[in-house]
């Protein structure tokens, strides 16, 4: 059976709809043999009915305390964004934050998107609302996939195989390859009826047959799920998908293709 000793999108109580605190997770984590944990909230309008309001977001702008070292995890400090328009661009783009979480005015305002992206490690870009592509061709789905996947901070989409967004497979792989970054394969995806499970398979596939570097994650929402990826790891072993693509498999491999993608280069994680 695969076996990957990181997990690098999970969530915590700060997604609202997830269970777990951060200290859960890591030591869930580290009792399972996880080696490397990235923590990944949201970063969406489906959390706050005030979505614009920076005090929201206080919860990324602390994430500088976490430990490097936690519980004998690697702990890295990461996001999912949405994806919010065509153009591929994310959340809090279009939001210009004026004012400090205590109310003064900022001497130099800044998007809300690089106050978040600043402080992170490396994004995840993901869709879950679906609305901004209703009428918009299969080609445009695509080039909105390969705008988001350019994003300096941004290292892997996550769960394309559930996106429910039609595009062209092989143009995102071949970019993905090209930027050096990555596709997701996301366990919680075959917790879903349709075809989510078969799409995983056929990006998994194409994937192999491209040499394009794959995330397997287990997208949790509670400390159990920590580390379970089998479903996954199986689809992938019945293919014989290579190894050595999975960018999460060990430690350092998920370390070198961060710094490869030129997401992290920073070298205080050795």
């Amino acid at each position: 059976m695969y076996h990957i000793e990181c997990d690098t999108h999970t969530h915590t109580i700060y997604s609202r709809h997830a269970y777990s605190t951060i200290e859960e997770n890591v030591r869930a984590a580290s009792e399972k043999g996880i080696k490397l944990l990235g923590s990944t909230d949201h970063f969406s309008e489906m959390l706050f009915p005030d979505y614009k309001d920076v005090k929201n977001y206080q919860y990324f702008f602390g994430t500088n305390m976490w430990p490097r070292q936690f519980h004998g995890v690697t702990l890295l400090r990461g996001c999912e964004a949405d994806i919010v328009d065509m153009e591929g661009h994310m959340f809090g783009f279009d939001n210009i934050i004026t004012k400090s979480i205590v109310g003064d005015e900022m001497e130099s305002p800044m998007p809300l998107i690089d106050m978040v992206f600043r402080r992170m490690d490396y994004v995840i870009a993901s869709v879950h609302s679906k609305r901004h592509t209703v009428g918009h061709s299969a080609a445009e789905n695509t080039q909105m996939f390969i705008n988001a996947l350019s994003h300096p901070k941004v290292l892997f989409i996550g769960h394309i195989g559930r996106s429910g967004v039609e595009f062209e497979m092989d143009p995102v792989l071949k970019a993905a390859k090209d930027m050096n970054k990555a596709l997701e394969i996301n366990e919680a995806s075959f917790s879903y009826e349709g075809h989510h499970q078969s799409l995983c398979r056929q990006v998994a596939v194409r994937c192999a047959e491209l040499g394009v570097k794959i995330a397997v994650n287990t997208d949790a929402h509670m400390a159990y799920e920590i580390g379970n990826a089998s479903k996954a790891l199986a689809m992938l072993e019945d293919i014989h998908f290579p190894e050595e693509l999975i960018i999460t498999r060990t430690r350092e491999s998920f370390l070198e293709a961060l710094r490869a993608s030129g997401v992290f280069t920073d070298n205080i994680i050795k």
